[in-house]
C-alpha cells in the first residue's frame, strides 16, 4: 500500500542495495535505542543482549546464525514484581547486561544491574544474575551479587571457578573517578561472592572513565575487555592480558582497539561522560565503546559495540546509542584488533564466511489481529499487558489510561523504538473522553520530562472533544490551545512525521486528507545531549492513553504503523 502527503511519497521502509553493499554488513545492525551489548554464542547461534534502562520488558536478546540478519528474539526480563523499576528516574533501571553461556553446565547466564540513583554520583546499584537452559528462559530466581559498581559480568574459567567483574565507582574525594575495574570469586554452590571485590584493573589508556569490563580466557592469557573515556564522543574499546587472572594486565601496545576518535587524549581527571570536544568529523559512528567480541568457527572474530549517529553541528543524538558490528583478528603476537588495521569504527563491515540465513523482521505495519502483543512494544517502567489489551477486543489494542505522562509510576505509553530521524508513524483510535482528564493519542517520547503528544481530550471550554498538543520540554509544560480543534466523537487518524531535525503532526477522519497541527518541532532537543533529566537512553514512538481519576478510561487503536527510511542519514 502507497501512502501520499503533499510533501512526501512513502512506499516501505526497506532499502535494497547493489551487490557491492550486499556483500557487507551494514552498521549500526540494532538502530535506534540499543547501548552496551554483549554477545555470546551456543552452537551456531549467535546472541546479543542490550540495556533497557526504565523500560519494559528488559533485556532484549537478539538473535542471529551469520551475525548479519537479526531478529528480535525475546526479552530475559519480563516480571515487573520481581524487577520493580516503579518510581525510579529516568536512564535509572536496567543497565548493562551481561550474556554467557557455559557449556559445561549447559546453562546461559545474566548478570544486571538495577541503577536506583546517581544522587550527588553515588551511583547506588544492586547486581545480580539469573541463569537458563534455553535462551528464552525461565529464568532462574535473582541471586544478589553486590552493589559495589555497575556494569559487573561474569567469566567462567576452564577450572570450573566464576569470577564476577565490575566497576568500582570511586566517591572520595582526591581519587580518580569513576574508579577502578574490580573482580571476585562467584560461589555457584552458596550462590554468593566470596570476600570483597579486588581493584585488578585501571585501564589500558589516559582516557579515564573505565566501565564495561569483560573477562575471556584464550591459550595461556586471560584478556580484559574494558571501554574507556566515557560514554561519549571519546568513547573506546581497551585491552590488557595476564597469565594470571587476578593479574597484573599488561596494556595492548595498541590501545584502543575500536573507537570513533583514534589517538591518544588524557581525560583521566575529568568524570563527564559526554566530552563533545572529541567530535570526529570523519566519522559517521561516533561514541564507539562498551564491545565485547565472539569467535566463530570459522576462525573469524567480531566485536561488537555501541555507537551513537548525531545530528551535526547540533551533536545531539536524538537515535540514542546503538549496536554496531566490526570485524577483528588475532595478531601473531596474541593481541586483538580490527581487521583492516585500523582502530576506526566503520558503517560498512565484511561479512562472515558463514551461510547467510535470513531472519524475520520487526513489521511495518500492526492490525493487531494477534492474540499477542508483538515483543518490540515497550513501556516505561511496567510491562505493556497491564493495560494493553488485544483479545477483549479482537483487532484492536484497547489501552486502559492510567496517571499522567509525567509519572514515574504508572504510566500507559505503548511504545516502539525510533530506528531512523526520517519517519511516518500513523495510528487509527477510537476514544470518547467524558471529563478534561481522559485524553489518549499519538506520542514521541524520551522521558516522563520530554515529550510531545497529540492527544483527543474533552474540552470544557468547546463543550465537546478535542485534539491539541502537549509539549514538555524539560520538564516545562506547554499546551498549544491557540491550535486546539474541536472533533467528533468518531474513528480518528493520527499521524507524526518525522523529517529529520523538523517533526509535527497530522490528522484525518478519512486517512486520505490529513490536515496539519499544532508547530514544527525540533527534533533534535530528543536526546541525551538537550534533555536535562534523563541521558543514555533513545527516542521512542507509541500511542497512549491516561485516566487522572479512575484509571479505567480506555482507548481502541485498530493498527500502528511505522514507516522508517533507513537510506537517510542524521541530516
Amino acid at each position: 500500500m502507497i501512502f501520499y502527503n503533499t510533501l512526501y511519497e512513502w512506499t516501505s521502509r526497506d532499502y535494497i542495495g547493489n551487490k557491492e553493499d550486499d556483500k557487507m554488513i551494514q552498521n549500526p545492525i540494532f538502530p535506534g535505542f540499543n547501548p552496551d551489548p554483549c554477545i555470546c554464542k551456543k552452537g551456531e547461534d549467535y546472541y546479543v543482549a542490550v540495556s533497557t534502562f526504565e523500560w519494559f520488558p528488559g533485556i532484549p536478546i537478539y538473535h542471529s546464525k551469520d551475525l548479519k540478519n537479526w531478529e528480535l528474539l525475546t526479552h530475559v526480563l519480563t516480571d515487573d514484581t520481581e524487577v520493580d523499576l516503579k518510581k525510579l528516574p529516568s536512564a535509572k533501571g536496567i543497565w548493562a547486561p551481561c550474556l554467557t553461556y557455559c557449556e559445561e553446565e549447559g546453562l546461559f547466564y545474566v548478570v544486571y544491574g538495577i541503577m536506583n540513583s546517581m544522587n550527588a554520583r553515588y551511583f547506588d546499584v544492586d547486581n545480580y544474575l539469573i541463569t537458563s537452559e534455553d535462551i528464552t528462559g525461565p529464568w532462574s530466581k535473582p541471586v544478589y551479587l553486590h552493589s559495589s559498581g555497575f556494569d559487573a559480568s561474569i567469566f567462567h574459567d576452564k577450572n570450573g571457578k566464576k569470577y564476577i567483574v565490575s566497576l568500582e565507582w570511586e566517591t572520595r574525594e582526591g581519587y580518580e573517578k569513576p574508579g577502578a575495574i574490580c573482580m571476585v570469586e562467584y560461589s555457584r554452590e552458596q550462590k554468593e561472592i566470596l570476600g570483597y571485590p579486588q581493584r585488578i584493573w585501571r585501564g589500558g589508556t589516559d582516557r579515564g572513565c573505565i566501565e564495561a569490563p569483560h573477562l575471556t580466557r584464550r591459550g595461556e592469557y586471560y584478556y580484559i575487555m574494558c571501554a574507556e573515556g566515557g560514554t561519549g564522543y571519546n568513547h573506546c574499546v581497551t585491552m590488557g592480558r595476564s597469565k594470571n587472572v587476578w593479574g597484573p594486565y599488561e596494556k595492548d601496545p595498541k590501545n584502543p582497539i575500536v573507537t570513533s576518535v583514534p589517538g591518544e587524549s588524557y581525560e583521566r581527571q575529568d568524570p563527564d561522560h559526554l566530552k563533545p570536544k572529541y567530535y570526529n568529523p570523519d566519522s559517521i559512528l561516533q561514541k564507539a565503546g562498551h564491545g565485547s567480541y565472539v569467535e566463530l568457527p570459522t576462525g573469524e572474530v567480531y566485536l561488537v559495540h555501541l555507537c551513537a549517529r548525531p545530528f551535526v553541528p547540533e551533536l545531539r543524538c536524538t537515535l540514542g546509542r546503538e549496536t554496531a558490528i566490526q570485524k577483528m583478528m588475532w595478531t601473531e603476537d596474541g593481541w586483538l584488533r580490527m581487521a583492516d588495521g585500523s582502530n576506526l569504527a566503520k558503517m560498512e563491515v565484511p561479512e562472515s564466511m558463514l551461510c547467510e540465513v535470513p531472519m524475520p523482521q520487526i513489521p511495518d505495519f500492526d492490525d493487531f489481529d494477534s492474540e499477542t502483543l508483538g515483543n518490540y512494544y515497550y513501556a516505561p517502567r511496567m510491562m505493556p499487558q497491564h493495560f494493553a489489551d488485544v483479545n477483549v477486543r479482537p483487532g484492536y489494542v484497547r489501552i486502559r489510561g492510567q496517571e499522567s505522562r509525567t509519572s514515574l509510576n504508572k504510566v500507559s505509553i505503548l511504545a516502539r523504538k525510533l530506528t531512523s530521524v526520517y519517519a511516518r508513524v500513523t495510528t487509527k483510535m477510537e476514544f470518547v473522553p467524558q471529563v478534561h482528564q481522559h485524553s489518549a493519542g499519538l506520542i514521541l517520547y524520551y522521558d516522563n520530562m520530554n515529550y510531545i503528544n497529540l492527544r483527543k481530550y474533552y474540552s470544557e471550554t468547546l463543550g465537546q472533544s478535542a485534539i491539541s498538543i502537549i509539549h514538555l520540554e524539560n520538564g516545562e509544560k506547554t499546551e498549544f490551545l491557540n491550535t486546539r480543534i474541536p472533533v467528533e466523537d468518531k474513528p480518528i487518524y493520527l499521524r507524526l512525521y518525522i523529517e529529520g531535525r523538523r517533526s509535527w503532526f497530522e490528522w484525518s477522519y478519512d486517512n486520505v486528507q490529513y490536515e496539519k497541527i499544532g508547530k514544527v518541532f525540533d527534533t533534535t532537543r530528543f536526546s541525551d545531549e538537550y534533555c536535562k533529566y534523563g541521558e543514555f537512553t533513545g527516542t521512542m514512538v507509541g500511542i497512549t492513553c491516561a485516566d487522572r481519576i479512575k484509571h479505567q478510561r480506555y482507548a481502541d487503536f485498530d493498527f500502528f504503523e511505522y514507516l522508517a527510511d533507513k537510506t537517510k542519514g542524521m541530516n
